[in-house]
């Protein structure tokens, strides 16, 4: 193909501002995942789309915000890498929330990056406000930072996604592809795997729980008649949350575990075998190696 482009694309924003959502509609399949909870995301997933001759590299970076705790304080390093490691940034926002506290602190953080890569604006979630807000919305936006360019999208819906999508194939570099035309993303299958069944405890559980547990694979193994068998652990940090994470009989656990396999058999195109098993590890907020299986520095995390 001639005339190609590729590059790195960093979408940031306050946690819950759609990132992950329009990750996945921009690449057409689920990469990264969603869930109502703020601050989801904690790896950097790249999904993979393609635009005409543009191969575009999103990097999903976890949502930006104050951050308490070592974990926090590593997302947050994670996000800001990704933006700078990128060819392109776009700031999301959501439109019935407006210019928050949050957005002004990632608008200073933001000062820095003017002029050394092009960051566009795109205001989310447009079906939820009257069209002079959001008009209202981006002139406060534009006059506190020079965008690029201002995008109106519904990232759920995917208003607005494919005219982003084609600005941001003409503003990556030149050059061959990154990875090859039916890759979607660059995640290890066993992060993404993980990040699938952690998905499903975080909708399934509630309050503090799901930011004091984390998902591993531990064994990946591929059989003979195509299937592959996954075992996987869930660390907790308490005796008491690997109850409520068992449930009831186990109940819970059976659960999450037969909505997870049904989603790797969806993305893998074949016959999954999950295996859960659920151990406590008071320190895990505290060891690098927890750090690296989801793709975080545990070094950035320091105090």
């Amino acid at each position: 193909m001639d005339n190609t482009r590729a590059g790195f694309v960093a979408l940031i924003g306050e946690p819950n501002a759609g990132k992950s959502t329009l990750l996945n509609q921009m690449v057409g399949a689920k990469v990264s995942i969603v869930t109502h909870k703020v601050q989801t995301t904690r790896a950097r997933i790249r999904g993979i789309a393609l635009e005409g001759a543009a191969q575009l590299v999103f990097v999903d970076t976890p949502g930006l915000f104050r951050p308490q705790r070592r974990l926090d304080r590593a997302m947050v390093a994670a996000a800001w890498s990704g933006a700078s490691d990128a060819d392109v940034v776009v700031l999301m926002v959501e439109a019935h929330r407006g210019l928050t506290e949050g957005v002004e602190a990632i608008l200073d953080g933001l000062k820095d990056r003017a002029g050394k890569q092009p960051i566009a604006l795109a205001i989310n979630k447009i079906d939820r406000v009257k069209s002079e807000v959001l008009l209202g919305l981006a002139e406060k936006m534009n006059a506190a930072f020079p965008f690029a360019e201002t995008f109106m999208i519904s990232a759920e819906k995917g208003h607005g996604v494919k005219h982003l999508r084609e600005w941001l194939a003409g503003m990556v570099p030149e050059g061959p592809w990154l990875y090859p035309e039916d890759q979607i993303a660059d995640a290890p299958l066993r992060m993404i795997a993980a990040e699938i069944t952690r998905e499903k405890l975080t909708l399934r559980l509630h309050q503090e729980l799901p930011y004091q547990l984390t998902t591993e694979t531990e064994t990946w193994e591929e059989r003979k008649d195509g299937s592959v068998r996954i075992d996987q652990i869930v660390y907790v940090i308490r005796d008491g949350h690997k109850g409520i994470v068992l449930g009831n009989k186990g109940e819970t656990i059976k659960a999450v575990g037969v909505l997870a396999r049904a989603e790797l058999e969806e993305f893998l195109d074949r016959k999954v075998h999950l295996f859960l098993k659920v151990k406590v590890r008071p320190g895990w907020l505290d060891e690098a190696e927890r750090y690296s299986a989801i793709g975080l520095d545990f070094n950035d995390g320091k105090a």
